[in-house]
């Protein structure tokens, strides 16, 4: 079994700001952010960590890590404002500095092409409920791969396309804030087929390319024998919906049971299953949290929101309730790590022969400014609970390897301190802390930790 690859990864909106410069059009999140409410602090992504104009500094950060790849992703309207046709130039260039400064410091880029922030152009057209969206990312892709496929060797196509289905679609919490279950049925399968079609255009690109897909994976547990049905419907819409049509060609029944429009002769075209079949050549697997599932009836407490995921997000499903155990993160989601254990394990007998790449882990905590007992002499963050929480999903990185899981890289969530969505600026999951005023990074107790496990080749300190 090869080494393991240690990395980090960022994305675009959360990072870049800049979001009127050098001819960038406006996103969905650009949208959606300037909705009284609908970000928690009421801020949004047009200054974020101002990445754009500080891609220097970053890129000091990422080496001083020792890592071996950066996973970053590329903001579909700085290439292509109106989300087709004309491309911008001076988009384009950014992402050249950025890819030639990462090889130049013997850094492995991995760009994802869509994370989430969709041209909004493309949104007032219909959005990912329509075909034609799948058609245009496919487009989109290949202007990218043309410009950088002499020195990408590994491409992910979309980032947990979940999110973008059901929490964009039906729970209406991220952009676009539809809440409408049969788009954001219609929304996955579009998903899917573009990730197909993109796929493809990647490597019509040519080069000895490998392309991936990334998705939020997690394993369902049911509080109790009453629950099983609810955990059943909850694992088909959050894992099965896309790994079945990805390693089989076909969603599962349960879930046609659940969204009968899946089953349309207008949604589901002749051909598009057999084109998603076989199409990724590694699996991405972002992990944070389990699920577990209680009755709506009954359950261990009556905190189940604290999850962060609603079960709005799961339409067609029975009456739920998500019911996270403590210890939990800041984002009141719980903490444990043999859940990613036994989902790299359980992937690995799933689909034998698949790469597998952890492409996020990682955790918010209160990185309290107040507290004198967050902070080393220095001033930076000593942020202990976030180096223990690296440590053990690491660890259970290391056992599902010795179970005989091929995970190939683990990369950590997040390198900065970002716009964390629909939290805002509240919720930071960085490695470095982003001074809200001066956009300065300080690199957090974490940083210094994971450098060194970098450096020991995973050995953990």
């Amino acid at each position: 079994m090869t080494r393991l690859a240690f990395g980090v990864a960022t994305a675009s909106y959360q990072v870049e700001g800049a979001t009127t410069a050098d001819g960038r059009g406006p996103s969905i999140w650009d949208t959606f952010s300037a909705v009284s409410g609908a970000i928690a602090d009421g801020r949004d992504g047009s200054t974020a960590c101002g990445s754009y104009d500080r891609l220097d500094d970053d890129l000091a950060l990422i080496a001083g890590l020792g890592v071996d790849v950066y996973r970053f992703s590329i903001a579909w309207p700085r290439v292509q404002p109106d989300g087709s046709g004309r491309v911008e130039s001076r988009g384009l260039d950014y992402y050249d500095r950025l890819v030639d400064g990462l090889r130049e410091r013997g850094v492995r880029p991995l760009p994802t092409l869509y994370h989430w922030d969709l041209p909004q152009p493309l949104e007032d057209a219909g959005g990912w409920p329509v075909r034609d969206t799948a058609e245009r990312f496919a487009d989109y892709a290949a202007v990218v791969a043309e410009r950088l496929g002499d020195r990408v060797e590994t491409w992910a196509t979309l980032n947990e396309p979940w999110c973008s289905a059901f929490l964009g679609y039906a729970a209406g919490v991220h952009a676009p804030g539809r809440r409408e279950p049969a788009a954001a049925y219609a929304a996955a399968h579009h998903l899917l087929l573009g990730h197909a079609l993109a796929a493809g255009r990647v490597r019509d690109a040519g080069g000895d390319t490998e392309v991936g897909i990334v998705l939020n994976l997690m394993p369902v547990w049911p509080e109790s024998a009453g629950a099983t049905a609810g955990a059943q419907a909850v694992d088909a819409i959050q894992n099965r919906l896309w790994l079945d049509p990805l390693l089989d060609g076909r969603y599962p029944d349960d879930l046609l049971a659940m969204a009968p429009g899946l089953t349309a002769d207008s949604l589901v075209r002749d051909g598009d299953l057999a084109l998603v079949a076989g199409s990724t050549d590694w699996l991405g697997v972002n992990y944070y949290t389990p699920i577990r599932v209680a009755t709506a009836a009954t359950g261990p407490n009556d905190d189940s929101d604290a999850s962060g995921l609603s079960p709005d997000g799961y339409p067609g499903a029975p009456p739920l309730r998500l019911v996270p155990r403590e210890p939990r993160t800041a984002m009141g989601w719980e903490i444990e790590p043999r859940g990613l254990e036994e989902l790299l394990v359980g992937l690995s007998h799933r689909a034998p022969g698949l790469p597998l790449m952890v492409t996020e882990n990682g955790a918010a905590f209160d990185d309290d400014d107040d507290d004198d007992d967050s902070r080393r002499e220095d001033g930076s963050v000593d942020d202990q609970d976030r180096v223990d929480y690296l440590r053990e999903h690491i660890a259970a990185v290391q056992r599902a390897r010795a179970a005989g899981a091929d995970v190939q890289a683990y990369l950590a969530w997040t390198l900065l301190d970002n716009f964390e969505w629909a939290e805002g600026y509240r919720k930071k999951f960085g490695l470095v802390e982003v001074e809200p005023e001066t956009l300065r990074r300080v690199p957090k107790a974490s940083y210094d930790w994971f450098a060194k496990t970098v450096h020991a080749g995973g050995l953990i300190p």
